[in-house]
């Protein structure tokens, strides 16, 4: 028969146990630290962009690189930088987790890009931002045509650094791991962000992004400072896509290396635009862009090698715009194969970038 002592002593042992079991309760199972090699195996399959949640941080509309110093509210007007954050189960201040920041394209945020691209990142233990450019500048204009001529690349890269520095605020995120990834027209300004001007100009505090890449990007400019951030750049390109060519996009990347940023080119062997896209294709769009050149001078004034005009404004810029693109536009094709290629390089890229140490990736 248990006498009132030993029972006494049992719901002692069992009290003292408690706290402990509770504790392992509420600790979610995914609640683990950043493993670079769930980048490498197959990524997530994601129907859709589900989990994120939308965010606002200070960010500020420049038309013009040389504006983005401005203190002019007219030149450099502030702006709310609109995105949608994707947070990995398990980040938290203890267990930062690395990030990236994706920019779309001249189209705007597609619904089956950046953001199954943000849910699958958060599922692998990273960071996503997808950041609105067009959403905070609904004033400025509407249309495709209207945000192409108004809404430009130097606002891309204030929401873009303003994003880098927003990220770097929060406490599960390390802000020493954060990569820039642009598709298309954001992939053209990806590359942009890893000057060494671009970067002084837009963080003047000293962040930098930790890595580039760049999705089917234009290689339309050129600039006078090629000095680079030193983070390395991916370039991916399809080798049937009109708007990446092949020869300017090796002068570009010739220029980076030239500058100290370490830069691995991939061409995917019958891939068109876009082909993480929405639309199956192929068929043909657009204006093309490829034979346009700009030469991007030490004080940020953009000048088309044509005309030499200065692009300075929405005239200047529908001029040039309009004189140097080709009306034949380009073909587009969604292809689940290369997309599947391209998650892989990415992957293999970012566990690098990701991991300390990380190994020269200029190969």
């Amino acid at each position: 028969m248990m006498t009132v002592r030993s029972m006494t002593l049992r719901l002692t042992a069992a009290l003292a146990v408690l706290p402990a079991a509770w504790m392992a309760a509420a600790t979610p199972a995914s609640a683990q630290p950043f493993e670079p090699q769930r980048l490498t195996r197959p990524w997530p399959s994601v129907e859709s962009g589900a989990g994120g949640v939308r965010v606002s941080y200070p960010s500020h509309s420049p038309f013009t690189l040389s504006d983005a110093r401005s203190r002019s509210a007219r030149r450099n007007p502030k702006t709310r930088a609109k995105a949608t954050l994707y947070l990995p189960k398990g980040a938290s201040r203890g267990e930062p987790a690395p990030a990236v920041i994706l920019l779309h394209g001249a189209g705007g945020v597609l619904y089956n890009r950046e953001p199954v691209y943000g849910a699958q990142f958060a599922r692998m233990g990273v960071a996503a931002l997808v950041v609105h450019v067009y959403g905070a500048r609904n004033d400025a204009a509407r249309g495709f045509v209207g945000r192409l001529l108004n809404i430009t690349e130097a606002m891309f890269l204030a929401d873009a650094y303003a994003g880098l520095r927003y990220l770097a605020k929060r406490p599960e995120i390390d802000g020493r791991r954060v990569a820039l990834v642009g598709f298309s027209y954001g992939g053209m300004v990806a590359m942009y962000a890893a000057y060494r001007q671009v970067a002084r100009t837009y963080a003047a505090d000293g962040l930098r992004f930790g890595a580039h890449i760049a999705y089917y990007g234009p290689c339309i400019a050129r600039f006078a400072d090629s000095r680079a951030t030193g983070a390395p750049l991916l370039m991916l390109m399809g080798a049937g896509d009109a708007i990446t060519d092949p020869a300017r996009c090796a002068t570009v990347a010739r220029d980076l290396r030239s500058g100290g940023t370490p830069v691995r080119a991939i061409v995917y062997q019958g891939a068109y635009h876009q082909w993480d896209g929405n639309w199956k294709g192929p068929f043909r769009i657009g204006r093309n862009l490829a034979p346009c050149r700009y030469w991007v001078h030490r004080d940020g004034m953009i000048r088309d090698l044509r005309t030499l005009l200065p692009m300075s404004d929405p005239l200047t810029r529908k001029i040039t715009l309009g004189l140097c693109t080709s009306p034949e536009g380009y073909m587009i094709a969604a292809d689940r194969r290369i997309r599947a290629l391209s998650n892989r390089d990415v992957g293999r890229f970012l566990a690098k970038v990701f991991t300390p140490k990380a190994a020269n990736l200029d190969r």
